[in-house]
């Protein structure tokens, strides 16, 4: 989609596909079980959006909602015992993503509906199809392998006469396919494309660094919630290295990195929240089709780019969605 200036942005405020109706609301009395399986802590704003979504459609905690304890901000290395610990409490619906924990929870149960995100849910392999996912998961998919590319479109233009760019992949999930298709687009631009692999969020800053000693002029954060959760340590240190980057969401753009694209982060889990619902009310995620965001948004950060010393072309700038100065 073209990116465009718009005065309000309402991610997911559109959709083409249309929901099964459900014949019945929550059960009178009924207390729901809700389980997570997220990278995301508890006291995240988003967090916090997902369950005022949840509210406004009557699932309330504490009243007719449980909420399993634990499940936020699972580090990769603990995702299969918590998995089973939660699967054994046999909750009503599971929250669970991206593709690490949606692939742990797979494994142990085919029955719990798993309502997930990650960034391509049928080239994953988690879904037989966007509209008839056809198991126990349905949930969001991202679109990033397309997004990545045009993430890295919008940074060689914000970067002009940049010869290399660094290119920082989550290596737990990313796809060499996905990867070679980025470095053969930048050679089809001149320039060389540095594929830095990372597996661990320990190792991120001296990747940062790695890359900047390389020759790297800029960076494009490939979407993994890796580099996007909790991420002001990283945007701290690009901005003291002084490099161009881009990152997966618009929210990164406004915690002070230069530039974010793509669909709000917020959003993502309103949305999530409204599927949870549908489920509590009924429907099988087999019947639910997986949505994929409709609103995308650039934002750039002027005051990131007077940090670093860059100056962002006048035409990128014209056409961003937000600008913060």
């Amino acid at each position: 989609m073209a990116i465009g200036r718009r005065q309000f942005i309402s991610a997911f405020g559109g959709t083409a596909v249309t929901w099964p109706l459900v014949a019945r609301a929550q059960e009178s009395g009924r207390t729901y079980r809700l389980g997570f399986l997220i990278p995301t802590p508890r006291e995240s704003p988003v967090v916090a959006a997902f369950f005022d979504e949840l509210r406004r459609n009557g699932f309330v905690e504490g009243q007719n909602l449980i909420v399993i304890p634990g499940g936020f901000a699972i580090p990769n290395d603990q995702i299969a015992s918590f998995a089973a610990s939660l699967v054994a409490a046999s909750p009503d619906v599971i929250v669970a993503g991206p593709e690490l924990p949606l692939r742990a929870l797979q494994q142990l149960t085919r029955t719990i509906p798993l309502i997930g995100i990650t960034e391509d849910m049928v080239g994953d392999g988690l879904v037989a199809s966007l509209a008839r996912p056809g198991g126990n998961i349905t949930g969001m998919s991202l679109l990033s392998p397309q997004l990545d590319g045009k993430r890295q479109e919008i940074l060689i233009e914000a970067v002009p006469g940049v010869r290399k760019i660094a290119v920082l992949a989550d290596s737990n999930v990313t796809a060499p396919a996905h990867l070679q298709e980025l470095k053969d687009a930048a050679r089809d631009r001149g320039i060389e494309a540095l594929i830095r692999g990372v597996a661990k969020r320990a190792d991120v800053i001296s990747a940062i660094g790695d890359v900047k000693v390389s020759g790297a002029q800029a960076i494009n954060f490939l979407a993994t919630p890796m580099f996007s959760i909790n991420a002001a340590d990283f945007i701290r240190h690009i901005t003291t290295l002084s490099l161009p980057s881009i990152y997966q969401w618009p929210e990164d753009a406004e915690d002070g990195a230069l530039i974010g694209y793509g669909p709000r982060f917020m959003e993502t889990y309103r949305e999530r929240a409204r599927i949870v619902v549908k489920v509590l009310q009924g429907a099988k995620p087999a019947d639910i089709p997986v949505e994929q965001p409709t609103r995308f948004e650039l934002v750039i950060n002027l005051q990131a780019a007077k940090a670093i010393g860059h100056e962002v072309p006048a035409g990128l700038v014209a056409r961003a969605d937000k600008v913060i100065e």
